[in-house]
């Protein structure tokens, strides 16, 4: 089973993702839901610890979530208010509601300090598929902790999941291209970058995924202004690149 060939990245940006233009794919997924917070084993690299994030990491997550540096390629594109609106979108990741994503607290395995957050944060992404993304800390930036912690996530939980055929999944049709040996539509793990943050890309490419896809949307930093989104996307199984 091999994927399409990789794309040559473009700098003229196509088409908003489209719900409405989506086409029901036979494909696999990870079994829903997903394995629970209680449940999930820590995962250890040469410098990390990925481990289920506690109600306990408020005041690290929230530290994280207001600098601008960081939070500027996020969705929301500015830091939290405060520690109530930090709270409200960790939620989304403790019980009862950690069934529906599996991300992760990005620790230090020397200190157990929380460094960032990453995972697969959304289970239908703007193209269908499940969605992955992480935030660092700025104080670690340009140490490689990046492609380790996807390297990581990838290699020892989301290729590892228990999958399961489904049919009928809605994706947008740009992403039914590769297909395995049954005409099965492959599985694809998506993740969405601005075009300005290159580091990210390149630890996406690190990491075995490919570019396939640019768009423009809103830009969350100023209202006025459209961003492009070059659009990469990860076939489970693939490992890491050369």
């Amino acid at each position: 089973m091999s994927p399409a060939p990789e794309q040559k990245q473009t700098a003229v940006p196509g088409a908003v993702p489209d719900p409405a233009d989506f086409v029901p794919v036979r494909t696999t997924l990870p079994c829903w839901p997903l394995p629970l917070n209680a449940v999930r084993i820590p995962i250890v690299t040469d410098r990390l610890i990925l481990r289920p994030l506690t109600a306990d990491d408020l005041p690290a997550l929230h530290t994280l979530r207001t600098q601008p540096a960081v939070m500027r390629w996020t969705a929301a594109g500015r830091p939290d208010a405060d520690p109530a609106e930090t709270r409200a979108r960790m939620a989304a990741f403790l019980p009862p509601r950690d069934g529906a994503a599996y991300n992760c607290a990005i620790c230090d395995r020397a200190t157990g300090a929380l460094l960032g957050v990453g995972g697969a944060h959304n289970w239908r992404s703007r193209f269908g598929w499940p969605e992955v993304g992480y935030m660092l800390r700025t104080e670690v930036w340009g140490r490689g902790l990046g492609t380790e912690f996807l390297r990581g996530f990838l290699e020892g939980v989301w290729d590892k999941l228990e999958r399961e055929v489904v049919d009928g999944v809605l994706v947008d049709a740009r992403t039914v291209d590769a297909r395995d040996a049954d005409g099965n539509v492959r599985e694809q793990l998506i993740a969405i970058t601005a075009d300005a943050n290159e580091k990210s890309q390149s630890v996406l490419r690190k990491s075995g995924f490919e570019w396939f896809y640019t768009w423009q949307d809103q830009d969350s930093t100023d209202q006025d202004a459209m961003i492009d989104l070059p659009t990469f996307r990860y076939f489970p199984g693939k490992g890491k690149a050369e």
